[in-house]
């Protein structure tokens, strides 16, 4: 489990955490968002033992990482938001010359690269890191965060900048490592992928949380469901005088409505019009439009 309890950043009368607190379990997938500025990147640092706070507590599992941060280290796997890497060695080498900074042996060094490079899909041909992709380098980061096998993992925007293949890729690589037993912690400006993957979100505005919980319990925070009505017609000037707005989408009309009342007067308008319903879909509210509403 991760507790956090009141953790505050200060950085010479800048505030950039103010009172952080929240609490998730062993095996979850983390997601901490916000807009430029609100403390993302510097709570995950926090987490990582990067930096110290200048208040608060923070437990993962049985270590205090205020007063014990080196204690984390061997079960941490850490990926910055830029991938910093050795570009003249190989990706065989890079990942055995940190395997040996873990203590891992030679044998253990190599079996481990294999099934990461496999996982991965990532193929060095005996390429230096330097000639590689930006995807390619992204994941030769990704498999360095996990030669030794932690069991906790801190990823600053892992998928920044990539194409949407190698995005998708690597998000359905985490959803992998969750059912492996790893607990993710993990910042993206990436939304969509932060409400497929995340089993807690929290949202973070200039250093302060203002909200955190499943996706399911931040739509209720911050709205209830809608329904978008989609609907054919051959004359849509019959829909002309009918107070229910619409409006042409998708080779559809649609018509919108915030409650059940709102939907079956949409479906009467749309009937007595001549039209057909093709299709009823509910609609939460987005992260996007959460943060929109947040504000900065």
């Amino acid at each position: 489990m991760i507790t956090a309890r009141n953790v505050t950043k200060d950085f010479d009368g800048f505030m950039a955490l103010d009172g952080v607190s929240f609490e998730f379990e062993d095996g979850e997938i983390f997601g901490i968002i916000g807009h430029n500025g609100a403390g993302k990147t510097t709570l995950l640092k926090i987490v990582s033992g990067l930096i110290t706070p200048s208040s608060g507590e923070l437990f993962i599992n049985d270590i205090d990482v205020v007063k014990n941060p080196a204690a984390l280290k061997e079960n941490l796997g850490y990926l910055p938001e830029e991938s910093r890497l050795y570009e003249t060695m190989t990706a065989e080498s890079y990942l055995a010359f940190f395997g040996e900074i873990y203590g891992l042996s030679p044998q253990e060094i190599r079996v481990r690269s294999n099934q990461l490079f496999a996982a991965l899909s990532l193929e060095t041909n005996g390429k230096k890191i330097g000639d590689f992709s930006k995807g390619m380098k992204r994941k030769a980061a990704i498999a360095r965060s996990l030669i030794h096998d932690p069991t906790f993992l801190v990823y600053d925007e892992a998928t920044s900048g990539l194409d949407p293949m190698t995005s998708r890729f690597i998000a359905d690589y985490l959803r992998r490592l969750r059912q492996d037993g790893k607990t993710i912690v993990l910042s993206a400006h990436n939304l969509y992928q932060v409400e497929a993957i995340c089993d807690k979100v929290m949202i973070l505005r200039r250093g302060r949380m203002v909200a955190f919980g499943s996706m399911k319990e931040l739509r209720e925070q911050f709205g209830s469901i809608t329904y978008a009505v989609f609907f054919s017609i051959d004359d849509p000037g019959k829909m002309h005088g009918h107070s229910k707005p619409y409006r042409q989408e998708e080779g559809f009309f649609i018509c919108e409505a915030e409650d059940m009342t709102g939907l079956n007067e949409c479906t009467a308008v749309i009937t007595e019009a001549g039209g057909r319903v093709e299709k009823i879909e509910s609609r939460y509210p987005s992260l996007e439009e959460m943060l929109v509403r947040i504000g900065k």
